[in-house]
């Protein structure tokens, strides 16, 4: 009777670990999913905007497409996800961003980011380190699907975009922004 209560505690508790790393893989599939839905919708988003960055996107070492949430007046900041993609392996690294800032601003929206670069070393560089800081002035304001205030620059690895989805920003800063790898999401 011994050895049958034994296999049934042994039976449940091995069942117990393959479950939990099923619902634990099941729930990063799942946060992948959702990354990768907005980054898609994010995409569709930039070439609606602008038809050329289609081609440009296609051409490149690969590309990160980023959605940040922040709010600002004086001081800033914002967060969010994206995922890198290298066009030429297909493999795709999720990231996580952080933003702050400091300056004459004032706004709270939803921004996306589409970053576009030049060649694999810069690109690999990015996940790596991921960090960017400077300053901008400028206005985009967007409400529902309809995005507006576009900005174009370049940033060390190749060209930036940027559309202001929901909500509005005004004015001019410096700050900084931290990309980093998710280790929840690799």
């Amino acid at each position: 009777m011994k050895l049958t209560q034994l296999l049934a505690v042994a039976t449940l508790a091995i069942f117990s670990f393959t479950s939990t790393g099923a619902l634990a893989q099941s729930e990063k599939e799942k946060n992948q999913a959702e990354v990768n839905a907005k980054a898609e919708q994010t995409l569709n988003d930039f070439f609606k905007a602008k038809p050329k960055l289609k081609a440009e996107v296609k051409n490149a070492a690969g590309y990160g497409v980023f959605t940040t949430y922040g709010l600002s007046f004086l001081a800033g900041g914002s967060g969010g996800k994206g995922v890198v993609h290298d066009n030429k392996t297909g493999k795709k690294t999720y990231m996580d961003l952080a933003q702050a800032s400091v300056g004459l601003q004032i706004g709270a929206s939803e921004t996306r980011y589409l970053f576009v670069f030049k060649d694999a070393k810069g690109m690999q560089t990015f996940i790596d380190s991921g960090w960017e800081a400077g300053g901008e002035v400028g206005a985009g304001a967007g409400a529902g699907k309809h995005a507006a205030g576009g900005t174009v620059g370049q940033f060390t690895y190749g060209n930036l975009y940027s559309l202001t989805k929901n909500g509005f920003q005004a004015g001019g800063a410096m700050g900084g922004t931290k990309f980093w790898k998710d280790k929840d999401l690799n």
